[in-house]
């Protein structure tokens, strides 16, 4: 039996008429013409799409990334300087990738965290920025806690929450494709919600080793014995304080492993 080669399949490249791409934003820049801004704007959706391609395995329906992309490439018509020597799809680029991320991100807050939670992380960041210059130091957290008229469990609750997110939106970039996951977090009392996946079992550990035996300890008593740090500080005899910093390091470094690998 004689077996025919199938030939290679060829990857298509976009392209785009540079000399029509400047006509066009020299007429929507210097004379308005919102003709000129639609025809660009079609002329890019190529591009949206191709982009959006990459978030495809999210959960999120391609024609809705498509969309949110689309708001991107109107943002960089809009904002690109003719007068620049770069070409417009590099400037495009990062903004329509930015737009489909910070989606993402807003789609991780909407699910990930408890309103509640949410509203206070950022008054608790902006409690920080006003309170650092007010007092030309960093507060503590009784001072947050203070002056913004919440118990210091809250602000700490607030701020390990913040955290913990960051690391959840960073691992949901590597997922997506059905994969079971490993939970390092269960539920934490009645309001605390936190779920971090690990996705490679193997991963988890590797970066488990490079973590000292105190932060181990203080991981294991937070996320596995179900501790606030309020007790997490009483059993190992530190304030709360040094627990917060352990747990921000901690999962600083779980967040730097899982993305690295």
């Amino acid at each position: 039996m004689v077996y025919s080669r199938r030939p290679a399949k060829q990857t298509r490249r976009l392209t785009w008429d540079k000399p029509h791409t400047k006509e066009l934003f020299r007429r929507y820049r210097l004379e308005a013409d919102e003709d000129a801004r639609d025809e660009l704007i079609t002329m890019y959706l190529n591009l949206v799409k191709y982009l959006a391609s990459r978030f495809r395995n999210r959960g999120e329906p391609i024609d809705d990334l498509i969309q949110v992309g689309t708001i991107g490439l109107i943002k960089a018509i809009d904002r690109f300087d003719i007068e620049r020597q770069v070409e417009f799809t590099t400037y495009a680029t990062p903004t329509i990738v930015g737009e489909l991320k910070r989606y993402f991100r807003d789609k991780g807050w909407a699910i990930k965290v408890p309103r509640r939670l949410q509203e206070l992380s950022f008054k608790v960041n902006q409690a920080v920025d006003a309170l650092t210059q007010r007092l030309q130091r960093s507060p503590s957290i009784a001072e947050i806690a203070e002056y913004l008229e919440v118990t210091t469990e809250e602000v700490l609750e607030a701020m390990e929450t913040s955290e913990a997110y960051n690391f959840v939106s960073l691992e949901n970039d590597r997922s997506g494709d059905g994969a079971e996951t490993f939970s390092i977090l269960e539920y934490v009392g009645k309001d605390d919600v936190l779920m971090l996946a690990v996705d490679d079992r193997t991963t988890l550990q590797a970066a488990f080793k490079e973590l000292s035996p105190q932060e181990q300890r203080v991981m294991y008593l937070r996320f596995f014995r179900g501790l606030t740090q309020t007790e997490i500080a009483r059993q190992l005899d530190i304030s709360q304080m040094q627990v917060s910093r352990l747990l921000r390091r901690t999962l600083r470094i779980l967040r730097e492993n899982i993305v690295r690998d």
